[in-house]
Order: C-alpha cells, then sequence, then structure tokens
C-alpha cells in the first residue's frame, strides 16, 4: 500500500508540474517571428562599364521606372563596335530587354539580360531563336560572365 500511495503521489507531482509548464508557455509574451524576405535588387540611374584595355562595354541607365532604358555600347577586341539603346524590365533581379544598335551602318535588334547584383551588372547567355535576336527560353539563363560592369560615375563630354 505504502508503493501504491508514492506511486499516486509522484504521478501527481509529475502533472502538476506538466500543467504549470503549459500555463507558462501560454501566458509569455509572443516573440517577433522573423521571415526570409527576399530582397529584389535595385538598379540605379547612372553608368555601369567594363574596361580591361581590350574590351569595352559601356551601359547607362537614363530611365529607371516601369521601364529601364539606357544606352548599350560594345567595343571588344577585333571586333566590330556597336551601339545603341535598351529598353527593357527589371524583375527579381534580371534585366531582360531589347538593344537596339548599329554595327557597320545598319540597325539591328536583339535581346539582353543582366543580372543584377549590388553595384555590378552581369550579362546572361542562354540558347537563342534560329534568327539569333531573342533567347528561346529567358528563364533559363547563365550569368558567368567574365565582364561585370560596375557601377561608376558616367562621363560628361
Amino acid at each position: 500500500m505504502k508503493k501504491l500511495t508514492i506511486l499516486f503521489f509522484t504521478a501527481l507531482t509529475m502533472l502538476n508540474c506538466k500543467k504549470k509548464e503549459v500555463e507558462k508557455i501560454e501566458n509569455s509574451t509572443p516573440q517577433e517571428v522573423v521571415t526570409d524576405e527576399k530582397v529584389t535588387p535595385q538598379l540605379d540611374l547612372g553608368c555601369y562599364i567594363f574596361n580591361d584595355g581590350k574590351n569595352n562595354v559601356s551601359f547607362e541607365i537614363t530611365e529607371n521606372g516601369e521601364e529601364i532604358k539606357g544606352n548599350l555600347n560594345y567595343a571588344y577586341a577585333e571586333k566590330d563596335k556597336n551601339s545603341g539603346s535598351f529598353s527593357g524590365k527589371l524583375n527579381d533581379g534580371i534585366l531582360l530587354g531589347k538593344y537596339t544598335f548599329q554595327s557597320e551602318g545598319k540597325e539591328s535588334v536583339r535581346e539582353v539580360a543582366f543580372k543584377v547584383e549590388d553595384d555590378k551588372i552581369i550579362e546572361g547567355y542562354g540558347d537563342l531563336n534560329e534568327d539569333g535576336t531573342t533567347f528561346k527560353d529567358a528563364t533559363h539563363l547563365s550569368f558567368t560572365s567574365k565582364m561585370p560592369l560596375t557601377k561608376t560615375e558616367c562621363n560628361k563630354k
């Protein structure tokens, strides 16, 4: 009988402790829940340039609203220079748009893409359609360019 009484009081004590623990949790102040919000990179107005002494790429962002507009110029070593205008949209850190340019006296249009990372933009590459003017699938681009364009002061002429 003595063992039964001790067992009963032990069980009663354990239940009482459990009840107090639940009450303590319910009465505690709620903790602020921190969520990982996706930070969307911003593209600032101004100039982004890559220049290694041989190759030069410059992109001046002139309008930064719903539509991004600017002037884009390529001067690769031992290739024809081309310069023109860009018009596109920034979505989830990817700038995708049309580049209308002059090369060898002829106007052409092609799709270009850049990934925005802090104060740099990195050109993206992917499979092109048959005429080489647009990406087959703009959601599967590779941003592995070894020529990142860095934000810098624009040269005023």
